[in-house]
């Protein structure tokens, strides 16, 4: 690494900024050679800082190269201003209130980094959140400088007829020159990295949504022409969107108009600015024929999400980066709730917590481990976290559950109308949450500072003469990097007690007669007594997962199938099927080390049959206590990670259970594989899932009958979701057709850049003699683009996913992901620092390859790297 270590940023030197700008006049004269961006910013000393002969100091980026600066009327002379090492514009002397005008030029065609101002395709496009806006031109580039923003875009009007930007257009012309002038006013202020532009030739589909207080608001969609006839359902997500928010939370949309691109070169999957949210295609563009299920209920989702962050994010906003939870965590909870309304509540909780505890847990236990607020960081961008988002969502989603819904409401419309317009932290959320309850969440508010995943261990005894049940507490939070002690959180643990006939059982607790009820937990060490309990009861704890924790309760197999079969609470059930697999999975995993040959009986083989039989049950429920834990959640419960062995484990488990009951997956398949024209709602796509659940363990048992049942879905198939499936399958059962369905499939779709990305995902996934020579040949293929992120992320995801061929013991694998991350550290350090992920865990790895893992991170800390990348790598290698 460089010997010029990048400095740490941190919390505790938070100080207000020394200038405030109250107006922004930006005039962008696009130009496919060179950009000339003229800044006339209104400024003046901000009276908190208390400090009136500091000097300006504006951020700029490396590749902004500034042509004049001007204070009011008067041209500054080049001694004084100068640039500093950090690329910063410092202007020696300022009056109180002024007028600066900043000219600068940039090069968007150049810019492979996908920050700031730059091209995607043949159009301008931008993202500054969070630091982009300083590649623009030179500003207070921080969230708490809140700004009313009017942008002024000239440009030739033939090539880039469609010219937006953030607010409501008020004025449009032609220049001397005959070029197409567009102004547009935000009337709300905000802070630059919520500032957008787009530039290009675009079509879009228009709709209109009534306000509850009456207003017409115009919604518009844009994409390039040929993207056109896919963005139907995500306008009919908006519109869903805007109705909850004004149902669940009473906000209502403030501009005249609401506006979203799909751009395809995007380093994120969406952002949210003022009035113009940008989205990666990926995350917008949608037809039964090119999209699954998945991805509609994704597309769904990223609206929501986007679009509630007009009150959680940009009309209350975050003061500093350190908070970044503040809107983020938020946010997700409000897009999953929305979710869960419109859909399945079960199934999508399932979803979202099976991520969490695959990806986030595996990050509280990882050298990148932080808390949903951080103490410091080097790169910003390497803190758009799981920790932030997902574990942020589940840290609100507790507020909600101890406060109770009407609680919660209250608490968010007092944040709201409290914080108006402010750029606030997350004390100032959980302030308004204790103030509209009457509530003290003092030692809640630990969730925010303290890093790693809490573990809960559970005792009982029952006394059945005294009819009184009694259940142990205890928690600990184990050492994350820099927090080696933690101390004792709160913890909501939703729960009730089952019979031993299934039944739900009535309790005594604090005088209350129940069958369900929230234990908070504030201690190391604490007992809860129940009484009036008839039997010894089976617990049934965590229900709906709320707290993000890891509880460890001893139930035996008998105790988690009774749970499995008759749990009132939809999560448990499936949570205690995924419990029986595991503990099968690990003595296979066990067996498969010491070299044992691998015999273990199931009894998730009587557990499946049951549901295979009962086609009254919520086939989406079915087919997802039907999934056996991945390869990753598999990985992140070891104490070492044996990926190999971890995955003949879960191959033999699975081929046992559909040998076992193949007739029940090959009728469960018949009675679902229905012809009816495609909706992408929730009937159907419960229905889909089981289907091609069912399919993959047929096809697992041997079956020749499943394989041409596989091969005549592919060909016959009249959506993405069924085709695909098929096609997932052969490629993970490495069934001789694989080839032919791959060449296919990619021959079907090879001028849709979206689906092409899934054909290089399973294309890389492949288990092949080839090796590397594979992915090698993906990188070089027509349809592969190194400066497009999701194909980046599509080929690397193969790879990763790629068990044999990533953990080769040679190390290969690890290697060659480094030589990649270091080529694309110069592109792109955004998605290079991402894809160093997988090589941040080789302290967890067997011993045969935490050795060359570590080794392939060091091959990659002796590079230039940067800030991006070096924080990752030099905390990964860190003692």
């Amino acid at each position: 690494m460089s010997e010029n270590k990048p400095a740490a940023i941190y919390l505790k030197d938070y100080r207000v900024p020394d200038f405030l700008i109250d107006r922004t006049e930006l005039v962008f004269d696009l130009d496919d050679s060179v950009t000339v961006v003229t800044s006339k910013l209104h400024m003046r000393r901000n009276p908190s800082a208390g400090r009136i002969t500091t000097p300006l100091v504006l951020d700029g980026g490396e590749d902004v190269k500034l042509i004049g600066v001007a204070i009011d009327n008067y041209t500054l002379p080049a001694e004084e201003y100068h640039i500093n090492a950090e690329h910063q514009l410092v202007i020696t002397a300022t009056p109180d209130q002024f007028l600066l005008t900043v000219e600068t030029v940039i090069e968007p065609q150049n810019n492979t980094r996908l920050e700031g101002l730059y091209r995607s395709s043949g159009m301008f496009c931008t993202q500054c959140e969070a630091e982009g806006f300083r590649h623009i031109t030179y500003y207070l580039d921080r969230p708490d400088v809140m700004s009313i923003f009017t942008t002024t875009l000239i440009a030739d009007g033939e090539k880039y007829p469609t010219l937006l930007s953030n607010g409501n257009e008020v004025e449009r012309g032609v220049s001397d020159e005959g070029k197409t002038i567009v102004t547009w006013h935000d009337p709300h202020p905000k802070p630059a990295y919520l500032f957008a532009l787009v530039a290009g030739n675009l079509q879009h589909i228009s709709d209109t949504f009534t306000t509850s207080s009456g207003r017409d608001v115009t919604l518009k969609i844009f994409t390039e022409p040929h993207n056109i006839d896919k963005v139907d359902y995500a306008m009919g997500a908006l519109k869903r969107s805007m109705k909850w928010d004004e149902d669940v939370y009473g906000r209502e949309y403030d501009l005249d108009i609401f506006m979203i691109v799909a751009v395809d070169d995007f380093n994120m999957g969406a952002m949210e600015n003022k009035g113009l949210n940008i989205f990666n295609s990926s995350c917008l563009l949608a037809r039964p024929d090119t999209t699954t299920d998945d991805a509609y209920l994704r597309i769904e989702a990223i609206v929501a999400h986007e679009y509630f962050h007009n009150w959680s994010g940009n009309r209350v906003t975050c003061r500093d980066w350190f908070q970044l939870s503040l809107k983020e965590g938020f946010t997700v909870f409000r897009d999953q709730s929305f979710s869960e309304d419109l859909h399945s509540e079960t199934v999508k909780r399932v979803e979202d917590v099976s991520f969490l505890r695959t990806a986030q847990f595996a990050e509280d236990a990882g050298p990148m481990a932080h808390p949903i607020r951080p103490a410091s960081y080097i790169e910003i961008s390497n803190f758009y976290t799981l920790t932030v988002y997902e574990k942020g969502s589940e840290v609100v989603r507790m507020i909600h559950t101890l406060l109770g819904a009407e609680g919660f409401r209250k608490g968010s419309d007092l944040y709201f109308s409290r914080h108006d317009g402010q750029a606030v932290t997350c004390d100032d959320f959980v302030k308004a949450m204790e103030d509209a309850n009457g509530v003290d969440l003092t030692q809640f508010k630990r969730w925010y500072s303290q890093a790693g995943t809490p573990r809960v261990q559970v005792t009982d005894e029952y006394d059945e003469q005294a009819q009184t049940y009694t259940l142990n507490f205890s928690q600990m939070t184990p050492a994350t990097p820099g927090q080696p002690t933690k101390l004792p959180v709160v913890i909501p643990v939703k729960m009730g007690l089952i019979g031993q006939d299934g039944s739900s059982l009535r309790f005594n607790l604090a005088g209350e007669t129940t069958t369900e009820t929230v234990i908070t937990l504030t201690q190391g060490e604490e007992s809860v007594v129940f009484e009036q309990v008839a039997e010894r009861p089976v617990p049934s704890l965590l229900r709906g997962f709320s707290a993000p924790v890891k509880l460890s309760y001893d139930y035996t197999t008998e105790q988690l199938a009774l749970l499995l079969a008759h749990d009132s609470d939809g999560f448990n059930r499936w949570n205690s099927g995924q419990q029986i697999a595991v503990n099968e999975l690990q003595a296979l995993i066990a067996q498969v080390q010491s070299g044992e040959s691998l015999n273990q009986e199931s009894a998730l083989v009587s557990g499946f049959s049951q549901l295979l039989a009962d086609e009254q049950l919520d086939s989406a429920m079915v087919a997802l206590i039907l999934t056996l834990p991945s390869v990753a959640y598999l990985s992140e419960l070891a104490e070492q990670i044996d990926p190999q062995a971890i995955k003949t484990a879960r191959d033999h488990l699975k081929g046992q259970i559909a040998k076992a009951l193949s007739e029940s997956f090959a009728s469960t398949y018949e009675r679902l594989n229905v012809q009816e024209a495609y909706q992408p709602n929730e009937a159907q796509i419960a229905r889909r899932a089981l289907k091609n659940v069912a399919l993959s363990y047929w096809v697992a048992s041997g079956d020749e009958q499943a394989q041409q049942a596989l091969v005549n879905q592919f060909r016959n198939a009249d959506n993405m979701t069924d085709q695909y499936a098929a096609l997932a399958t052969a490629v993970d059962q490495d069934l001789e057709v694989a080839d032919e369905l791959l060449a296919s499939f990619y021959e079907q779709w090879q001028q849709e850049s979206l689906v092409v990305n899934k054909w290089l995902t399973l294309s890389a996934s492949q288990t092949s003699a080839e090796g590397l020579g594979r992915i090698e040949r993906l990188m070089q293929h027509p349809s592969f683009d190194l400066k497009n992120p999701n194909k980046l992320r599509a080929v690397f995801a193969g790879l990763t996913q790629n068990v044999t061929l990533f953990h080769d013991a040679s190390g290969a694998g690890y290697r060659f992901l480094a030589d990649q991350i270091a080529v694309l550290d110069k592109r792109n350090p955004q998605i290079a620092s991402r894809l160093c992920t997988p090589l941040t865990r080789w302290r967890k790895m067997v011993p045969s390859l935490s050795d060359p893992m570590k080794s392939a991170l060091q091959q990659l800390a002796a590079g230039d790297l940067s800030k991006d990348v070096y924080e990752v790598v030099s905390k990964s290698l860190a003692d």
